[in-house]
């Protein structure tokens, strides 16, 4: 019994019981240490799709991530429903997919975001994290893109290109559209990357 009393009075100095606040002795936030394990690549923060709130994405730090720009007028947009079949199979296991839709390739993500959420929530039941339009390709990419395309040396060609990145946060490879969320190659890619 004493042992269990003195575990929770280490637990209670900690600040982990109740409602007492999460800082460590030196002042600083309980979360800044997760903040230092993010890898650079993820040091980044974009507008949710639904409601424009922040996301920064050192949240999806320590697991596998599939990256896709996305488009809603594509013939590769029913890509959606394998993307969220490999989320909903894979997530438990650490896979997350983050959809970027970009209106770059043909002009064929014209509409807001509520229009691009409706499609993607109401028609391919979508419940892996989107965020809001931005640029893919060309000067104006935005920084995550940026990096991406420097770390393989390729640029998304066409609406659905994909890239992986592994738990340490490191871009392990790049799929063109063509190359589909049911593709052996692609699966194996992140089966991989998961651990087997």
């Amino acid at each position: 019994m004493s042992k269990k009393i003195a575990a929770l009075a280490i637990v209670s100095s900690l600040g982990l019981l109740g409602n007492a606040p999460a800082y460590a002795q030196s002042g600083a936030p309980a979360a800044a240490p997760a903040a230092a394990s993010c890898p650079a690549i993820l040091k980044q923060s974009f507008n949710r799709l639904q409601d424009e709130a922040p996301q920064d994405l050192c949240q999806y730090a320590g697991k596998v991530i599939l990256v896709v720009n996305t488009a809603s007028y594509c013939g590769y947009t029913k890509q959606y429903e394998g993307l969220e079949a490999l989320y909903g199979k894979y997530s438990g296991k650490g896979l997350v997919v983050l959809g970027f839709p970009s209106n770059d390739f043909g002009k064929q993500e014209p509409g807001s975001a509520k229009e691009i959420a409706d499609l993607c929530y109401n028609t391919y039941g979508v419940k892996f994290p989107m965020f809001a339009k931005t640029v893919v390709s060309g000067t104006a990419a935005n920084p995550f893109y940026a990096s991406l395309i420097k770390a393989t040396g390729k640029t998304p060609a066409w609406n659905f290109h994909k890239y992986l990145i592994d738990r340490n946060g490191k871009v392990v490879e790049s799929f063109p559209s063509k190359v589909t969320p049911e593709d052996k190659q692609l699966v194996g890619a992140v089966e991989k990357a998961l651990g087997g």
